[in-house]
């Protein structure tokens, strides 16, 4: 549930209410497409952890040599860079929430919440963070009531559902691009990994290691793993949910004049029909809640990943004098955010452009998952069978020429 909250981080709110906002009901075809894509990336990423009981990137370096690791390693080092913008883009979207309800400038709050994440993580004060903003972001279901509400032509929704609204326009294809980078996102796959792994080390069975279910009897693996993919096949799908009310909601309202969404002031217009002056504050809320849990999850992702690939110690459980590297890159991460979101001045476009950058570097990464997820000495009898593995490279191919898309509009629009 964490992760599909996650996924759902402003990043994702703001690509899909430009999506609705530009282009109506154009783009809800990606919704049906990337629910099912979500829940094969993420349970593959979920069960090499539940497996194994190592996290993607210490995975990454059992299973390859030298050379290949210097490789993986240099782009998870990009990744950080990557996610260092995101969680500023994340901590300026928080400020802009701050700034909608008159709390005062979007920049100190964006400083202030970013400061605030740095210290409770380091202080191992996630697990609050998550309780407490998992449920805030549900003040994101209002975009369903909107939708009940708003007078959405259901004809036109289910013909944008069907892609039938499709376009052969750089603008609209650079918003896919955006849309799969943003629920597809590289991060997501080593926070995955990640969390699963702080869940085994959490529980009696193991001792003070983490234990995979190669290392349990058949009945109680077999439990644990039906278990784990419900978990992440309900996350996925709320995600999913919210990412068709948020389309469809903004497409019944700020839609139907072709607005562009350039503030959350903007996009808060699109829940005015169910709740009137207060939609604000509602939006407001889904905002700040689901940028305080995604910033964490965006710093911590990749730092578990380097760390893991290094061999260096990782994880919210173990204090920052044992896993040195671990909290370094973590406080790196979310100050070099602050720092970033001070002296930007486009949150929701920076955002977009974030997205974009998650669905260029999405390919490589799955890839990895799936050379290890298939990998027998690894996985045992856990690994991909052939339904996983049909869906994780016809996947991972969608997301190559996602991200030779991306690249060529890049250089297209620069030119």
């Amino acid at each position: 549930m964490v992760t599909g909250a996650a996924d759902d981080d402003p990043s994702g709110i703001a690509t899909y209410a430009q999506s609705g906002a530009a282009y109506s009901n154009g783009l809800l075809w990606t919704v049906p497409l990337t629910l099912p894509m979500m829940m094969a990336v993420q349970e593959i990423c979920d069960r090499t952890a539940l497996a194994t009981g190592e996290s993607l990137g210490r995975l990454a370096r059992r299973k390859f040599s030298r050379k290949p690791r210097i490789v993986i390693g240099i782009l998870i080092v990009a990744l950080l860079a990557a996610n260092m913008l995101n969680a500023a883009a994340d901590l300026m979207a928080i400020g802009q929430g701050m700034e909608l309800v008159g709390a005062g400038p979007d920049h100190l709050w964006s400083a202030v919440a970013g400061i605030g994440i740095a210290v409770t993580l380091i202080a191992g004060g996630f697990t609050v963070i998550s309780k407490i903003f998992k449920w805030l972001c549900l003040a994101l279901l209002a975009y369903v009531a909107v939708l009940f509400v708003a007078k959405a032509d259901w004809g036109d929704v289910a013909a944008g559902m069907l892609g039938l609204h499709f376009q052969f326009s750089l603008d609209y294809l650079g918003l896919v691009v955006a849309v799969l980078g943003t629920t597809i996102s590289p991060y997501l796959f080593f926070w995955q990994s990640a969390h699963r792994v702080e869940e085994l080390r959490d529980e009696d069975f193991g001792g003070k290691k983490a234990a995979g279910l190669q290392e349990r009897t058949a009945a109680a693996a077999e439990h644990k793993l039906r278990n784990a993919r419900a978990d992440v096949f309900v996350g996925m799908f709320f995600s999913a949910l919210i990412m068709f009310a948020i389309m469809a909601a903004t497409a019944a309202t700020l839609g139907k004049n072709g607005t562009d969404v350039k503030t959350a002031a903007d996009a808060a217009k699109a829940l005015e029909p169910i709740v009137g002056p207060a939609a604000k504050y509602l939006f407001a809320a889904g905002f700040i809640g689901s940028g305080i849990l995604a910033v964490p999850i965006l710093v911590a992702s990749g730092s578990a990943g380097l760390a893991g690939l290094l061999g260096k110690d990782w994880g919210f459980d173990r204090r920052p004098s044992r896993a040195r590297t671990y909290y370094l890159l973590l406080g790196a991460g979310t100050l070099g955010g602050v720092l970033i979101s001070f002296f930007a001045s486009d949150p929701i476009g920076l955002l977009i452009f974030t997205a974009m950058i998650n669905g260029v570097a999405a390919a490589p990464f799955l890839v990895v998952t799936m050379l290890i997820a298939r990998d027998k000495d690894i996985m045992g009898k856990f690994r991909n069978g052939k339904l996983a593995t049909v869906l994780g490279w016809s996947i991972t191919l969608i997301m190559v020429v996602a991200g030779a898309i991306g690249i060529w509009i890049s250089l297209t629009q620069r030119s």
